[in-house]
């Protein structure tokens, strides 16, 4: 079955990575790569979260349609960087892709993950909005290779969520980020992991 995780593991190629951390001042790589899945892996369990209902599903077909064919894969550094230039501008729209899929939890996202990776909340809040258009790109992708209904889209998300957890047991961290309220912190669970256990958890 796909799993869209491992196909955006994928992307996290080394230049992009190289790419990522010279974006927000050089930072450690490892730290850099744990942020990016850590960014990945919520963003994936809060779009499977909002599939689960008609306007939800409904929102991200449309979306995906008009604005995410996958093109975006196939110069990711380019397009990021501002190096190339989109044949449509709103595959780049981070701030509006994020304010669908994650409301008003974004702040608290990059608030947990910044402390999961190491990173400054800034650079985390830099990557996020780095890495959102190739969640898009990934999943648009997938749907026109694929022909996916409505139907088929969630299964894909829910089966790619699912699949994460399985794999990956302690990945379910990320997953818990979505449903502290506020500043809810989740380092009591990253204490019990081990940072070391985490900035490994997704290395093949």
């Amino acid at each position: 079955m796909t799993n869209l995780m491992d196909m955006l593991q994928g992307q996290l190629t080394p230049e992009l990575l190289g790419y990522l951390s010279k974006s927000i001042g050089g930072a450690d790589k490892q730290q850099t790569a744990t942020a990016a899945n850590g960014i990945f892996s919520v963003l994936l369990n809060a779009m499977t979260r909002n599939a689960g209902s008609a306007e939800g599903i409904g929102g991200l077909l449309g979306a995906l349609d008009r604005d995410h064919d996958g093109s975006i894969l196939d110069d990711a550094v380019g397009l990021l960087s501002g190096m190339s230039t989109p044949s449509n501008s709103n595959m780049l729209n981070s701030a509006g892709m994020l304010k669908h899929i994650l409301g008003g939890k974004q702040s608290n996202v990059v608030s947990n993950i910044s402390k999961v990776s190491g990173l400054d909340a800034m650079d985390v809040g830099s990557l996020m909005m780095k890495l959102a258009p190739l969640v898009m790109g990934v999943l648009g992708k997938q749907k026109r290779s694929n022909s996916l209904d409505a139907g088929g889209l969630f299964d894909l998300l829910s089966g790619s969520t699912k699949a994460q957890v399985q794999q990956n047991p302690q990945a379910s961290i990320f997953e818990k980020i979505l449903d502290r309220d506020g500043d809810g912190s989740i380092m009591d669970d990253v204490a019990s992991i081990g940072f070391k256990t985490l900035g490994g958890l997704f290395r093949k």
